[in-house]
């Protein structure tokens, strides 16, 4: 990657994840356009960025991140970037004293409850239990309709506000409707065509995603840092709305994540969950899960990496809240964002939305040929040094 060596750019591009990388790799190569990105980060990837820690473990530092999608255009597209190293997620929850599979399948039921359903008892045994609403608006109603209220208690209820800061009945249907119910015993936890993690791993594909002659990269540079002493034609901004816009309408709410981790000598290889990812619902342990690493890079080795996951209102913002409140004055920044031809709005905090990796790449790529034209006719120099009047 190339450091910044103009004071004027084609296409400034806010954010080194995802949405950002893959804008400016294609503003880049298939337009000829120079471009700057920045990133208030020491690295690319954003979220998805990983390493080698000091035990020579790789690891996800915002946690695990498992890439999974059933759109064949958008392997196509980073598989230009990287190999992959198929890997199938497996979660247990740690309910009653026993871990048991979640999603909930056939083995959830059967293990918790002592029973020995098949898949057509397992139905009936649910229908049993299930409470219907008449109209299904929040998270809560999605799983009490699907599964009933002693399952929503045990799995869902506890974990949910931990997470969220928010009781389920607060937050919107589509949190619980990404988490499915099986009756068999299939204990992925995706689904997906496509399961696999890039095989040198995440940052090296963004790095090899922004290795072209006509891009720039600035790391531990804030926009602040840039916008009164470059010019730009046009501008690509990943981070959150509300803080371009210096939160005129107030603070879109997001929660972050804050981690422990630990390294532990294992003899002979041995790993410490039967899994990667271990659910905690209990409200009265802090953490929401531990995360094993090296099940998800199919590491041998002498030591495993584990981390604990605390939720938190403060830090990086992960996770756009999903509730109507929210929305709404989402909206109200997205208004302003329609009213600026001369920059394009992308990705999870951009665009306030919940979104896996898979998502956020078709998004960028989508984005990039509804703007193409305007980020073909962006020159060098053409805007001010602070061009984004909507936020002055």
């Amino acid at each position: 990657m190339n450091p910044a060596r103009s004071d004027a750019y084609d296409v400034l591009v806010v954010g080194a994840g995802f949405a950002g990388a893959i804008m400016a790799e294609r503003a880049a190569s298939q337009l000829g356009r120079r471009v700057l990105v920045v990133d208030r980060r020491p690295y690319v990837g954003g979220n998805a960025h990983d390493r080698l820690d000091e035990a020579g473990i790789r690891v996800h530092d915002h946690g695990p991140h498992l890439f999974h999608t059933n759109a064949q255009h958008v392997v196509e597209y980073l598989s230009r970037f990287t190999d992959w190293r198929p890997y199938e997620h497996r979660v247990l929850a740690a309910v009653d004293g026993k871990l048991v599979p979640i999603p909930i399948n056939l083995d959830t039921v059967n293990r918790l409850y002592g029973l020995d359903l098949d898949a057509q008892g397992m139905e009936a045994w649910l229908a049993q239990r299930a409470e219907p609403v008449a109209e299904t608006r929040t998270s809560e109603d999605v799983v009490v309709g699907r599964v009933g209220r002693e399952l929503y208690e045990k799995f869902f209820r506890g974990y949910t506000r931990k997470l969220w800061a928010r009781d389920p009945s607060e937050l919107a249907a589509s949190v619980a409707g990404r988490i499915p119910t099986r009756t068999n015993r299939d204990d992925r936890y995706f689904t997906d065509s496509h399961q696999a993690l890039p095989a040198d791993g995440y940052t090296p594909m963004f790095e090899r995603m922004l290795d072209h002659p006509l891009i720039d990269v600035a790391l531990s540079t804030h926009f602040d840092d840039v916008r009164g002493a470059l010019r730009w034609g046009h501008l690509v901004w990943t981070g959150p709305i509300d803080d371009f816009y210096d939160r005129r309408y107030g603070p879109l709410p997001y929660r972050s994540l804050r981690f422990e981790w630990e390294t532990v000598p294992t003899p002979g290889g041995a790993l410490l969950q039967p899994v990667a990812q271990v659910n905690v619902p209990d409200e009265s342990i802090p953490y929401t899960r531990t995360v094993e690493y090296r099940h998800i890079s199919g590491q041998d080795a002498e030591v495993s990496t584990i981390t604990r996951e605390y939720p938190s209102d403060e830090g990086d913002p992960f996770y756009p809240v999903p509730a109507p409140e929210n929305r709404e004055l989402y909206h109200r920044y997205a208004a302003l964002a329609e009213a600026d031809p001369d920059v394009t709005f992308v990705g999870r905090l951009a665009r306030y939305q919940y979104l896996n990796m898979d998502q956020v790449t078709a998004q960028a790529l989508v984005t990039f040929e509804r703007v193409r034209a305007r980020l073909a006719q962006a020159h060098a120099g053409a805007a001010g040094p602070f061009h984004p009047t909507a936020r002055s």
